[in-house]
């Protein structure tokens, strides 16, 4: 039997659970930048590579992980491989700097056709930095497969692979043939729990990098964010003290004073 082919996307980003106060908006650099702030593997791509890891557990199968970007920590995105992930690439280059998501779908797409074949590519919904949520189906465009997007649950079958996606008042189940690309929400489930034994066992197992150069690219292109303006909200606090002659009347007054002010 063929062994199964399964790929994820990961994207290394400030860790969105950060407090607020450790971000600083630069905005004549058009940047946002984390002061103290350690990185992560994007939260919605765990969710994704938690979807593959499942589906080897049930299946069996080889899951590699890819990564781009300008300066990734090895440290962190090794964390793919404590969770189960059998390889780990990275695609490291100045080139890969701020690009766009048509770009990072782009390169993307050159180094999964770079591997060779596979089944299925699994991406998260979106980034936990830009929130743009249009990559995965771009790669799905690029490399003519079908594409799924919001997907709470994906299962191998006989017969193809089956999703079931998201909608406002439910789910869809929908079948697509191998290979196809399969972007997932949270609602698949958190990452498995790694221990720190796990971790350890995978400081010295190799990973892949490759350059620029490696892949069959047209760096000319590559396009970079085009950000027009980026500012940070500064917004003013008032304190106001509800007063009543009872607890009742503090009740009323108070839902009286958030209605006038339309939070509720």
């Amino acid at each position: 039997m063929k062994l199964l082919q399964i790929v994820v996307c990961i994207k290394q980003v400030p860790d969105p659970e950060g407090p607020v106060d450790a971000f600083t908006v630069d905005s004549e650099a058009k940047k946002v930048i984390p002061v103290g702030i350690p990185p992560v593997i994007n939260p919605f791509d765990e969710n994704a590579l938690e979807a593959a890891l499942r589906i080897k557990d049930t299946f069996g199968g080889k899951v590699t992980a890819i990564s781009m970007g300008e300066k990734l920590a090895q440290p962190v995105l090794r964390k793919a491989l404590a969770a189960g992930a059998d390889e780990l690439i990275l695609l490291v280059d100045q080139h890969f700097k701020d690009l766009d998501s048509y770009s990072t779908a782009y390169v993307l797409s050159k180094a999964i056709g770079k591997m060779g074949t596979y089944d299925l590519i699994i991406t998260g919904r979106q980034a936990g930095d830009w929130d743009f949520g249009v990559t995965g189906l771009l790669i799905a465009e690029m490399l003519q497969i079908p594409g799924v997007n919001l997907a709470q649950k994906v299962e191998m079958r006989d017969d193809g692979i089956w999703v079931e996606k998201l909608t406002r008042h439910g789910y869809e189940l929908v079948k697509v043939p191998k290979p196809a690309l399969i972007t997932v929400s949270n609602e698949l489930g958190e990452l498995r729990y790694i221990s720190i034994r796990a971790l350890q066992s995978v400081r010295e197992k190799s990973v892949n990098v490759y350059r620029a150069e490696d892949l069959d690219l047209d760096i000319q292109r590559l396009t970079t964010r085009k950000i027009v303006t980026l500012s940070a909200f500064h917004g003013q606090r008032e304190c106001r003290f509800i007063e009543g002659d009872s607890h009742q009347q503090k009740g009323e007054n108070l839902a009286l004073k958030l209605r006038e002010d339309r939070v509720i």
